[in-house]
């Protein structure tokens, strides 16, 4: 796997037990990302966009096949590795945000430093800049309640981007959110794409998603049916 290759994925099968048969979810799954792309995982619903987002963040496992996550071997690695590569290379947003109501923007962004031993200026230091990124910084003392849905989201982003991951996997982040915050949203990601050079992948079917993409991997009944490179994506007001 060359250093620029960020995930490596080859002869993909996944199915479910489901009765006495199984349930196929993803079949002859062939797919590779380099460093810094921004790609959306894209299909209708049961098409097995999520399936492949969670395969490709070890939150479940392949049935055949091989699939390589910044350099570790997801199939072969262990509970704890898998684990330990999340915790420290990747982070994750997903649509319904996740934050602890009981602490404040600052504690929830700090959560990813706190499990990876952070020592506390330097977490203060890398918290501060995470909310200052999503443009938070004067809702920092506040919980999530006193938030509106599209500055939750924002600070699920930073705390996804505190300890500034290889990889941020998305799966529908834009779900919850209207017209206005959803660009917001994807402009915010966008430009942590280029400034940290961060490879996202979204699962999505939101149009909106879509419009700032610049690889879209099209999904249909558990296998891959295109793959086609935007040239000029929208990307929004940028």
């Amino acid at each position: 796997m060359s250093n620029n290759k960020v995930v490596e994925i080859q002869k993909l099968l996944k199915q479910f037990p489901v009765g006495g048969d199984f349930f196929t979810a993803l079949s002859d799954i062939n797919f590779e990302l380099e460093k810094a792309e921004f790609t959306g995982l894209v299909g209708p619903s049961g098409s097995g966009k999520t399936t492949l987002l969670n395969i490709i963040g070890g939150l479940d496992s392949p049935t055949k096949g091989t699939i390589n996550v910044l350099g570790m071997e997801l199939g072969s690695a262990s509970h704890n590795e898998r684990a330990f590569l999340r915790k420290t290379k990747m982070g994750f947003i997903f649509q319904s945000y996740n934050l602890l109501p009981v602490y404040t923007v600052f504690e929830n962004v700090e959560l990813p430093l706190i499990l990876n031993k952070v020592e506390s200026k330097e977490r203060k230091r890398l918290v501060t800049q995470a909310v200052e990124w999503v443009g938070l910084s004067d809702k920092i003392d506040s919980r999530p309640a006193q938030l509106s849905g599209g500055e939750c989201q924002r600070t699920a982003i930073a705390r996804a981007i505190v300890h500034e991951p290889a990889l941020i996997l998305a799966d529908e982040p834009t779900a919850n959110l209207d017209a206005k915050n959803s660009h917001q949203i994807m402009n915010i990601m966008v430009r942590l794409n280029k400034e940290l050079n961060t490879s996202f992948i979204f699962a999505t079917h939101d149009e909106k998603i879509m419009a700032y993409l610049r690889r879209i991997v099209h999904l249909e009944d558990g296998q891959i049916v295109k793959d086609e490179i935007i040239e000029n994506p929208e990307m929004g007001a940028i």
